[in-house]
């Protein structure tokens, strides 16, 4: 046996609005925050989980940091759409496009709390 899906990722910020404003506007994400300590950055049907300032873990003796997650979307277009769409809002890219070893041009750059996004572009 082995795992049939991933249920759900968890980040952390540091800065609600910031983060709402930054997943909702550059990612499309329908933000919904819960309480002052955690929220969801859902997507059609999957989501991040997200624990904002002061959240102290549930279940883990370390709680995830912020900034501290490396995570890849699929981008429904071309490239030079994804950098486009960046350039757009302003959103520095760290690096790309390039082509992966999947072979499929991929460009990365920073949430507001540092974590490493990356647009991958599948045909």
């Amino acid at each position: 046996m082995r795992p049939s899906a991933i249920d759900h990722v968890v980040i952390a910020v540091n800065d609600w609005d910031r983060s709402n404003a930054f997943y909702r506007d550059v990612l499309g994400a329908e933000v919904r925050q819960e309480d002052p300590f955690y929220g969801q950055y859902r997507f059609g049907d999957w989501f991040l989980s997200v624990h904002g300032p002061g959240f102290d873990g549930l279940n883990a003796a370390r709680p995830v940091a912020p900034g501290n997650a490396d995570l890849c979307f699929v981008w429904p277009a071309s490239i030079e759409g994804a950098l486009e769409h960046l350039r757009r809002y302003r959103v520095p890219v760290e690096s790309g496009p390039l082509v992966g070893r999947d072979g499929l041009p991929h460009v990365y750059f920073r949430d507001p709390d540092g974590a490493l996004l990356e647009l991958v572009c599948r045909p």
